[in-house]
């Protein structure tokens, strides 16, 4: 890892930090309030929200003007979110502070993943990079809400003061400062100058190539993987009489095999391959969708969460290793840009199709069908094999 790549990573954590650091003390505060669960449901729903809208024009921001304007509006954005929560702890400000906080890490994500695909030379090296930035939001989903929790808890005049949370909204909000620090030495990469003459493209046009639209369903299948046992586990815990700190802590098992995966993918990047590595880990979803509706024990949930983290964990940098070989240089902003749209509009929608699904068919057929839809996504992935031609990257 080169020290550029460590600032980089070491920025995303920051400012990722902030936004997840907010996630957690913005609906503990609006309970603490009196507010109903569906206004916190909103409240949470409103930091992916801001992405859905924003990808796409911050994706082509930062193919016209690279790294550091974009990652200036972004920490303008996330200061001034988590900033207002600390002068106006109340509810339509911490509204305010998600959608801040939200918009300016997923603005900031597709500048820094554009500029560290860029600087890539080759498969490999993609593999790799991308290897070693996936590991920095597992990371960040510790370290803000930890950093957050604490200081509501010891921070002000007592546990769960409002004090305690205007200490943890000004933490939260000196963190994107230090991105902004840690990425002042890293310099910008040469522009790609448009022909001259040429009509700027729509950003829908990436999707009339074959290649491209078979990687982005393979990557929303594997993404509502994701979304599938997050909201799943909890109820079928609930129904196996699993108490809330268990159901946490196989949740928790899920998300630390994923980083742990992520953290090995960089050192074996030059053995693997992306589309095997895809078709691997639908298989592995599958089966483990299959069977996880008969693991009646804690035990047995937490093995099958923790094998699928490993599967699933695999995926993002695999993914954005592609598409940074099949999307055209000068638009990989616009391509990062459409998947997280895509993701994120898939995290807002999806828990409401679940949550119908299962009172229809049940939670364990929201598994079964989900495993099935995978299955039938998987000749996708197998096609992605012949995805990547020579010359691809470059063009």
């Amino acid at each position: 890892m080169t020290p550029e790549l460590a600032r980089i990573i070491l920025a995303q954590i920051c400012l990722h930090a902030c936004m997840s650091g907010t996630r957690l003390a913005a609906p503990l505060l609006a309970l603490r309030e009196g507010y109903s669960p569906a206004a916190v449901g909103v409240l949470l729903a409103l930091f992916a929200l801001m992405q859905v809208f924003l990808a796409l024009p911050a994706g082509r921001y930062a193919d016209r003007h690279g790294l550091k304007r974009p990652l200036a509006y972004s920490v303008s954005a996330a200061v001034l979110g988590a900033g207002a929560a600390v002068a106006f702890p109340v509810f339509p400000v911490l509204c305010l502070a998600a959608l801040l906080t939200g918009g300016a890490t997923g603005t900031a994500v597709i500048a820094l993943q554009r500029h560290v695909g860029r600087a890539a030379s080759g498969p490999f090296q993609l593999r790799q990079v991308f290897g070693w930035l996936s590991i920095g939001p597992a990371f960040s989903n510790f370290a803000g809400p930890f950093s957050a929790g604490l200081l509501i808890d010891h921070a002000g005049a007592f546990p769960g003061s409002l004090s305690g949370y205007r200490w943890a909204f000004f933490v939260l909000a000196l963190m994107p400062l230090i991105s902004w620090w840690l990425l002042r030495r890293v310099p910008e990469l040469p522009p790609i100058v448009a022909e001259p003459g040429s009509l700027p493209p729509k950003a829908w046009d990436l999707l009339r190539d074959p290649e491209f639209r078979r990687l982005m369903l393979v990557n929303w299948l594997l993404s509502s993987c994701w979304d599938v046992h997050t909201f799943v586990v909890p109820v079928l815990g609930f129904e196996r009489g699993i108490s809330a700190s268990v159901i946490g802590t196989i949740l928790g098992a899920f998300a630390m095999a994923a980083a742990s995966i992520r953290m090995v993918l960089p050192l074996i990047a030059n053995r693997i391959r992306e589309w095997a590595v895809l078709c691997v880990a639908m298989l592995a979803a599958a089966l483990l969708f299959g069977i996880y509706p008969f693991m009646s024990s804690a035990l047995s949930m937490g093995m099958c969460s923790v094998m699928l983290g490993l599967a699933l964990g695999m995926v993002q940098p695999m993914v954005m290793s592609m598409l940074h070989q099949l999307a055209p240089q000068a638009r990989h902003g616009e391509a990062l840009g459409l998947r997280m749209m895509a993701i994120n509009m898939s995290s807002v929608a999806m828990p409401l199709l679940f949550g119908t699904a299962g009172a229809i068919i049940g939670i364990s057929g929201v598994f079964w069908s989900s495993g099935a839809v995978v299955v039938a996504g998987m000749p996708a992935a197998w096609r992605l094999k012949e995805s990547l031609l020579p010359g691809r990257h470059d063009a």
